[in-house]
């Protein structure tokens, strides 16, 4: 178990990691264009993208204490902003563009069900 959970953690972490820093930094042209197409075709501007990256940099950088308070606020902050992403993505895309989103879930959820604060309920 503690090997799928650090598998499925440093999978995240890099993910995140990589798709934050294209949110708040826009060093990526064309994913950053494309990510802040998505978010103006919702209604929301590129100030609400900032802050999306910067809750998934805080969620991908929390999950390094996997076995710490701080790993399982990171696994929900993983997990809300995907379960945001996937909203947005069957309301206003295709629910092929949800995907990436739903995987990302399906991790976080693991996680925070593996957690051990979680193992006490």
């Amino acid at each position: 178990m503690d090997t799928s959970i650090t598998i499925i953690s440093s999978l995240l972490i890099a993910f995140f990691a990589f798709a934050s820093s294209i949110k708040i930094l826009g060093w990526q042209k064309f994913i950053f264009q494309a990510q802040l197409e998505f978010f103006i075709s919702y209604g929301l501007n590129r100030e609400i993208m900032f802050l999306v990256g910067l809750i998934e940099l805080i969620g991908a950088s929390t999950l390094w204490f996997q076995n710490h308070p701080m790993g399982l606020l990171g696994a929900l902050l993983i997990f809300l902003t995907s379960v945001g992403a996937i909203g947005f993505h069957l309301r206003f895309d295709t629910w092929k563009d949800a995907i990436p989103a739903i995987m990302t879930g399906i991790l976080s959820g693991f996680l925070i069900s593996a957690h051990p604060i979680m193992a006490s309920f």
